[in-house]
């Protein structure tokens, strides 16, 4: 299938207006469909204009508590897989290995994070999709990685090697005090045809490296980019952090450093 150029034309189909009561009916159908908690979501009082503006709906004012601990899940989502980054750099994702360097796209830089520890976060399609900094820090660059679009779920997982590393992704570098370099990894799937960032006026990241001169300061538990359609972050992070969360649903905002 031509993946690309059907996540492409869903995406433009999505980003078209569409008259209130045809988005209200969108709306209803796919939140029943998918279990989303419209009661979380911001008030929007004229209605959603499109699908996207549905999809990338922000949450209401308190409804997340972002942790005083130092690492947080960057998104909701579930949290599939946690482990050693090995003395090869390559990190091990449902039995399949990755090498680190491919999935940031930066085999030099890649190597800060030998030995140190990575996390996965998938995003469902009922999920909220907006991505949060998991840390306290600064933006320091923005790297947009072209690729393809296979679906990341399990079907994805077991079926295409070299997932995460073949799809468009967007690595995004935060300097964080006390915890070194903390790498946000966004990885696109089928039907993901942007992804956006903090910092980066474009409605997706462009490819090639971005940096940010100076660079952007953010909180832990700001607003980092967004899916157009969901997908999946994986974070890294030096050594000396460990990730203690368990497997299993999670929130942004939620400790990646307690049970």
């Amino acid at each position: 299938m031509p993946r690309v150029r059907i996540s492409r034309a869903v995406g433009r189909l999505c980003d078209r207006t569409l008259p209130r009561s045809v988005a209200d009916q969108i709306v209803r159908v796919y939140s029943r469909a998918y279990g989303v908690n419209l009661d979380e979501a911001a008030d929007c009082p004229d209605g959603y204009c499109s699908f996207d503006a549905f999809f990338t709906r922000q949450l209401r004012e308190g409804a997340r508590e972002v942790s005083s601990d130092a690492v947080v899940s960057p998104a909701d989502g579930r949290l599939s897989s946690v482990g050693p980054i090995d003395p090869g750099l390559r990190i091990s994702v449902k039995g399949r290995p990755y090498d680190v360097g491919d999935l940031i796209g930066d085999p030099v830089l890649a190597d800060r994070y030998r030995g140190g520890e990575f996390g996965v976060v998938y995003l469902a399609p009922g999920d909220y999709h907006r991505v949060h900094s998991p840390v306290t820090g600064q933006i320091v660059t923005v790297r947009g990685i072209p690729g393809d679009l296979y679906p990341v779920n399990s079907i994805g997982e077991r079926h295409v090697p070299r997932l995460f590393v073949e799809n468009s992704r967007v690595a995004i570098q935060i300097d964080a005090p006390g915890l070194g370099h903390v790498m946000a990894v966004m990885v696109g799937a089928v039907i993901v045809g942007r992804m956006s960032v903090t910092g980066i006026d474009a409605p997706d990241v462009p490819p090639g490296l971005h940096r940010f001169e100076p660079p952007l300061a953010i909180e832990r538990g700001a607003e980092l980019g967004m899916f157009h359609l969901g997908s999946t972050v994986v974070l890294l992070l030096e050594p000396g952090t460990h990730i203690e969360r368990k497997l299993g649903r999670i929130r942004y905002g939620e400790s990646l450093l307690k049970s």
